[in-house]
Formats: structure tokens, C-alpha cells, sequence
């Protein structure tokens, strides 16, 4: 009797795998909603779980380090990248949960934080980023951050990397690497430690804080809430390379 009242279980189709690997064809596949937001992958039929998994497949496979040179190499053809000076710094971030390269704040009450280290051209555009726990010196990572500059081709000769001079604050005032910097051929002007304010060296040094303001202007940067640093690191080259996008994309209304 009850057998005619049971409804039959539909059959579903067996769900397909997609590809890892993003689709010419959408533009969309990596999204970001508005200028203060950077959302998962956006990929019709994908589960979250899969938004992170891939996320993390990207960026150990130096999806951001390509796609960064690659727009690089678009700026530097139209001449609007300047190797005169590279300016560096740092600012902290509150990491909700501790993790890897994650540490306390000595300004922050020793609450764990992070440091974003950023150096960019002369007009702000960033050459390379990098992340480290909040109580890491700054000076510790001058010279990995210029080891992280691809070599930029676009023009005719060979890929560039090395700027002629490097502006820092006092945080950077240190004789050994004022010495390595000379042996690499770039100039330091870093303002020393004990002197009078007023150097006058604000004028060239405040487009990398508008740029680190850039990127904290993303929800995801602005606190850390990933225990996982990887994927931390993937949402900073992925804003990393939004933010030297949009400086591509003034070339087409010059």
C-alpha cells in the first residue's frame, strides 16, 4: 500500500572534475568585487573547498610571479616603469589567527601580526612583495626583496632588474647593507638614524605608502584571518597584480 506513495529518487548525472587550469575563454574565473575586496574564484559549479585548493595550486605554481612580469613587461614597453629610484617599506597586519610567518607586534600589545614588505618604482608601482612575521626587522628583507625583482623586458636589450637608487626610511639605516647596496651598483639614500626631521627625502618615498595603502585596501590584507600563510601570500600577489593592472590599463587612455 505504501509502495505507490513513495516518490522516486531522481538520478543525477555523475558530477565531472573541471580543470585546474584557468580558462582562456572567462575572463571572470579570478574575481574581485570593487576596489576593497578580493573574493574566492569565481568558477560556475566550483565548491569553496576547491576555491582554496586551487588558489593554493596557483600560487606555488608562480601564477602571480608570471602574470606580474607579464604586465610589467607592458608597462616597461611603454616606458612608464622608473628604474631611476625604488622606494621600500613595510606595514603591519593583525593576524585574527596565528600561523606560520606570523609573530607578535611589538606595537601592537605582542598581539600576533604579520609584516607586508613592498618595494616599487619611482611612480609606486610594485616590483616585488613579500610577508614575514610582525616582529621581523625591516632591513632583513631589503635585500630578498631585491632578489624578487623579475628581470622586465619590452624593450630592445636585456631584461632589467636593477634600479640605480634605493630610497628607505630610517628603519633601513644599516652600514653593512648601505655597503651591499653599493657593491650591487645601486645608490642608497636612507635616512639616518639620530638626525633631525625635515631630509626632505618624504617627497620621493611616499608613493610606496600609497601603494601599501593599496593593498590594504583589500579586505584580505587589511587583517590576516588564514592560519595558512600560502594562502595569505596568494591573496598578496593576486592584489599585487590588480594594482599593477590598473597601471596598464591608464595606457589605454593616455
Amino acid at each position: 500500500m505504501a509502495a505507490p506513495l513513495q516518490h522516486p529518487t531522481p538520478s543525477l548525472p555523475p558530477r565531472t572534475p573541471q580543470s585546474d587550469r584557468l580558462r582562456e575563454h572567462h575572463p571572470n574565473d579570478i574575481n574581485y568585487a570593487g576596489a576593497s575586496r578580493i573574493t574566492r574564484v569565481q568558477e560556475p559549479g566550483s565548491r569553496p573547498m576547491t576555491c582554496w585548493r586551487r588558489l593554493a595550486a596557483w600560487n606555488e605554481a608562480g601564477v602571480w610571479e608570471k602574470l606580474h612580469r607579464v604586465l610589467l613587461k607592458k608597462l616597461r614597453s611603454a616606458k612608464q616603469l622608473d628604474w631611476s629610484r625604488v622606494v621600500i617599506d613595510s606595514s603591519r597586519a593583525r593576524a585574527a589567527p596565528p600561523g606560520p610567518k606570523s609573530g607578535p607586534s611589538p606595537v601592537d600589545r605582542a598581539r600576533p601580526g604579520d609584516k607586508h614588505h613592498v618595494l616599487t618604482d619611482g611612480q609606486g608601482i610594485p616590483l616585488a612583495v613579500s610577508l614575514t612575521g610582525g616582529n621581523r626587522n625591516d632591513v632583513t628583507q631589503l635585500l630578498p626583496l631585491l632578489d624578487k625583482v623579475p628581470p622586465v623586458a619590452g624593450v630592445v636589450g636585456r631584461p632589467r632588474r636593477r634600479p640605480d637608487m634605493l630610497f628607505a626610511d630610517r628603519g633601513y639605516d644599516h652600514d653593512k647593507y648601505r655597503r651591499l647596496l653599493w657593491k650591487r651598483g645601486i645608490r642608497p639614500v636612507i635616512a639616518e638614524r639620530g638626525q633631525p626631521h625635515g631630509s626632505g627625502l618624504g617627497i620621493f618615498r611616499w608613493v610606496v605608502e600609497r601603494t601599501i595603502s593599496w593593498l590594504h585596501g583589500f579586505r584580505r590584507l587589511r587583517i590576516r584571518w588564514e592560519r595558512r600563510d600560502d594562502i595569505h601570500e596568494a591573496f598578496l600577489g593576486l592584489a599585487t597584480c590588480l594594482i599593477t593592472h590598473r597601471h596598464v590599463q591608464r595606457l589605454w587612455d593616455l
